[in-house]
């Protein structure tokens, strides 16, 4: 067992859109990923997310109308939902829970798609 102060945690890297593991509690990850601008539109066939807000805001933008979430504030997005987060302010932080399995561009690859995560 281990201490995670996000704060010192956050403060190790400064990549964006690249999440970063720092625990795992059964078959999920705990990550934090920091983000700047907007992301691309995508979906998790099999894994529901939870992003939680540590700092600046986020706009979960969904087919249904956006979301928007302040600092202590989270939204889960369902498997199978096409979403697309962008940061509204010039950096977000936030904290996942995910699966182990959830690639973070979900169903698209591209050049944002990170297969290797880091561990802090």
């Amino acid at each position: 067992m281990r201490k995670v102060n996000l704060k010192e945690s956050f403060a190790q890297f400064s990549d964006r859109w690249s999440p970063k593991i720092v625990g795992d509690i059964n078959d999920e990850y705990v990550k934090l990923a920091k983000l700047s601008g907007k992301f691309d539109w995508h979906h998790h066939e099999h894994e529901d997310e939870l992003f939680l807000v540590i700092s600046g805001r986020l706009r979960m933008g969904l087919r249904t109308g956006d979301i928007d979430l302040d600092a202590g504030e989270f939204i889960i997005v369902p498997k199978g939902t096409e979403h697309c987060p962008e940061a509204l302010t010039e950096e977000c932080c936030v904290v996942l829970l995910e699966p182990k399995s959830t690639l973070n561009t979900g169903n698209i690859v591209n050049e944002r798609t990170v297969h290797e995560l880091d561990k802090l």
